[in-house]
């Protein structure tokens, strides 16, 4: 199975008597699972089937559902709500009174919100509000799963990238691998070199310059950093098969790379061996970056 990203949008539409409507849902990667809801005046009574909706459907990521009413042609559309037309007037009056300014014009005071209002927003029986939020809901869970499915589109493309980036990750272990195995002859012939150029022919005896070599290449062995970065490959690996929402996980993970990626550029005494160490710190930084996109 593949991950899933946190990163995705779909919609979905619905229509009862004269009322239509259209969720939006897009969602963006984040610590825990949040939801933000938007709706109309009149269906504030549905945010807590819309959070379970989502608990039900996702572990992590920053959801935006937004509920938008399209009245059908021909339904009953607008209408003015009497209440607040007279106290708009009414306002409008005194501030004319009290004031030098012009009086108020109908369609100043027909664009404050609440004058005009939608029919269908307003249902005075609770039997038929009731229902009306249950198919509203309905469309919602239909969106919210679109929204998983193209979560897990965005997941298959998100996988590839991480597969790639371990991969070099991988490479660049067994590179340094490669040049860590003659490190210690290296050292042991920079040394040579280097005390010959100090003490000319008074070399030290074999058996010395032995040790002392011995003694640098154990500070500058990078095995136990190298056999943890592969670990860590297959491990990372083994996450993203697992079908399960890992997102933390590689990004702990992504430290552990960080951490030894520093030990061996530290630890290297070889200028091709910390080129790629800086190599593997780089291919790391991308794969944290992207498996913070991860559910």
């Amino acid at each position: 199975m593949s991950i899933v990203s946190m990163t995705g949008f779909a919609e979905a539409h619905g229509t009862r008597g004269n009322l239509r409507w259209r969720w939006e849902v897009k969602s963006v990667n984040g610590r825990g699972l949040e939801l933000r809801l938007r709706t109309p005046p009149g269906f504030e009574g549905i945010e807590a089937a819309a959070r379970m909706l989502a608990n039900e459907r996702f572990r992590r990521g920053n959801l935006q559902a937004t509920l938008t009413l399209e009245p059908q042609e021909g339904g009953r559309g607008l209408r003015i709500d009497a209440a607040a037309l007279a106290a708009a007037v009414k306002i409008a009056q005194e501030v004319a009174a009290e004031t030098s300014l012009q009086p108020a014009r109908v369609d100043g005071i027909l664009a404050l919100k609440g004058v005009i209002v939608q029919d269908e927003a307003m249902t005075p029986d609770p039997a038929e509000r009731a229902d009306r939020e249950a198919v509203v809901v309905e469309s919602l869970a239909a969106a919210l799963d679109a929204l998983r499915r193209a979560r897990r589109n965005e997941g298959a493309k998100l996988s590839a990238v991480l597969g790639a980036i371990l991969g070099d990750v991988e490479r660049l272990t067994h590179e340094a691998a490669g040049l860590a195995s003659v490190q210690p002859k290296a050292l042991r012939d920079r040394l040579a070199a280097q005390i010959k150029d100090l003490l000319g022919a008074s070399a030290l005896p074999e058996e010395r310059l032995a040790q002392e070599a011995a003694l640098l290449a154990v500070r500058a062995d990078v095995r136990e950093e190298l056999d943890r970065l592969t670990a860590h490959v297959q491990e990372a690996r083994a996450l993203m098969g697992s079908g399960e929402a890992v997102g933390r996980k590689l990004d702990f993970l992504s430290q552990e790379f960080n951490r030894e990626a520093n030990t061996l550029c530290s630890k290297s005494s070889d200028i091709q061996l910390t080129k790629i160490g800086l190599a593997l710190k780089a291919a790391i930084d991308q794969f944290r970056e992207q498996a913070q996109n991860v559910e």
